[in-house]
């Protein structure tokens, strides 16, 4: 008993039972406490890489590679980033039925939960552009003027003035925009999908994009109608007063001929 008394009263006792009571408690608290917010992220993240490799390696990697570095039939996907997956699996253009000029818009054969395990593990690759949130390509504070002055600097010349698509060279195309999902046209000024060249956010801003997206509701939403009447798939008003130039002049002309042929023939009578 003297002796336990004795090592209760030595000097670093206190200082033992210190360090024993919170190593305790700090083993009670990592088994116990909740996983913190950035672990269970980390921890979904991993899991969305490790299920994206397993859908790539059935449906991408005979094409792009299987570590995405590329191939004959398909281009590397290192560094193309979240958005571009999301753009081309998300139209349906991707996985791609067969090669050609250029990769159609079709029915989409995957989930969006799987697109977004894709894009995770494509990410994983190397960084690329993020797939933009809704306040980015939402409509709130929008100038749809502004955005139809940039679209049609910038993009009229492939999809025409109001987005209508039109023909390019070598059996390539514009596609038409009327329908297409604000997310998606986002997406692809971001990455410059095909034939289109890309516009970052050093080219085309964040608010650029935005009001671009806005005029193109604006111009080919539901509710749109044609003030000027036929619209003649919207080719803008150089290629409609030409139209009308040629067809509209030349039938008053024609009328006009017709009139004083049978004047002519009426006098002679």
């Amino acid at each position: 008993m003297k002796k336990l008394s004795a090592r209760r009263r030595h000097p670093l006792a206190a200082v033992v039972v210190l360090l024993l009571a919170l190593a305790c408690t700090g083993g009670l608290y990592v088994l116990l406490a909740p996983t913190s917010k950035a672990q269970a992220d980390e921890t979904a993240q991993s899991l969305a890489i490790d299920e994206g490799k397993k859908l790539y390696a059935v449906g991408c990697a005979s094409c792009h590679g299987t570590g995405g570095q590329g191939t004959t039939d398909g281009p590397s996907l290192v560094g193309v980033g979240a958005a571009a997956v999301d753009f081309q699996v998300g139209t349906g253009r991707m996985p791609a039925q067969q090669p050609g000029a250029q990769v159609p818009k079709k029915k989409v054969i995957y989930t969006q939960a799987e697109i977004d395990q894709l894009a995770a593990y494509i990410s994983s690759l190397g960084a690329g552009p993020n797939v933009p949130t809704e306040a980015q390509y939402g409509p709130e504070g929008a100038d749809i003027a502004k955005g139809g002055e940039l679209f049609r600097t910038n993009c009229a010349q492939c999809h025409n003035f109001t987005g209508k698509g039109g023909a390019l060279t070598h059996g390539k195309f514009a596609p038409d925009l009327e329908g297409v999902d604000p997310k998606h046209i986002y997406e692809a000024m971001q990455t410059g999908p095909q034939n289109m060249p890309s516009f970052p956010d050093t080219t085309l801003s964040e608010q650029n994009k935005k009001d671009i997206i806005a005029y193109l509701d604006a111009v080919n939403g539901d509710d749109t109608e044609s003030p000027g009447g036929l619209e003649l798939g919207g080719l803008g008003p150089v290629s409609e007063g030409l139209f009308g130039w040629i067809f509209g002049l030349g039938a008053l002309i024609a009328v006009a001929v017709w009139v004083a042929a049978r004047t002519a023939k009426a006098k002679k009578s």
